[in-house]
């Protein structure tokens, strides 16, 4: 059964490797990662060390498979990764579904987050889950040290109020 909790900060090396291992799946698209595993693999251990606050991890058996991060615990899903070994088994989901109520009830209407735009696996779960395409672009990734195309999505938390036209009912 899966649980969703928030990181400890004794287990940074444990989320960066599943990080690190989701990463490379979803990289497979782009082409050749390797000249790029030794800078992910440092941002991942750098960003597990000093944000792990920022992160909700999804349990499966009492053991991390997946998590998620607002490095600025704003409205912006910054890192989403479920380990390749536990994927499709509705973890991603559940994850997802926790982390868009606790934005819910921290006062945000919407979630937006960013991938790169290869990545058809995630764009296809976040659109499965409500997400819309906002923008397609090519930006530097640090975390990454190269350009690559990225797509920007969000989903609405909270419906609009009225606009004020027409007669409500």
């Amino acid at each position: 059964m899966a649980s969703i909790r928030t990181a400890r900060e004794d287990e940074a090396d444990v989320l960066a490797e599943i990080g690190l291992r989701a990463w490379e799946m979803a990289m497979l698209s782009v082409g050749e990662t390797r000249p790029m595993l030794e800078n992910a693999s440092r941002a991942f251990l750098n960003f597990t060390h000093s944000r792990w606050i920022t992160i909700s991890v999804v349990e499966m058996g009492g053991v991390p498979a997946g998590w998620a991060a607002r490095e600025r615990l704003d409205e912006n899903i910054t890192d989403f990764w479920i380990d390749p070994q536990y994927q499709r088994r509705g973890l991603g989901s559940a994850l997802l579904i926790e982390v868009e109520e606790e934005l819910r009830s921290h006062g945000f209407e919407k979630v937006a987050l960013e991938t790169h735009a290869r990545n058809r696996a995630a764009v296809d779960f976040f659109e499965k889950h409500g997400y819309g395409v906002n923008w397609l672009t090519v930006s530097y990734n640090p975390k990454l040290d190269r350009d690559i195309q990225t797509i920007g999505l969000s989903k609405q938390l909270v419906e609009p109020a009225g606009t004020g036209y027409g007669q409500e009912f």
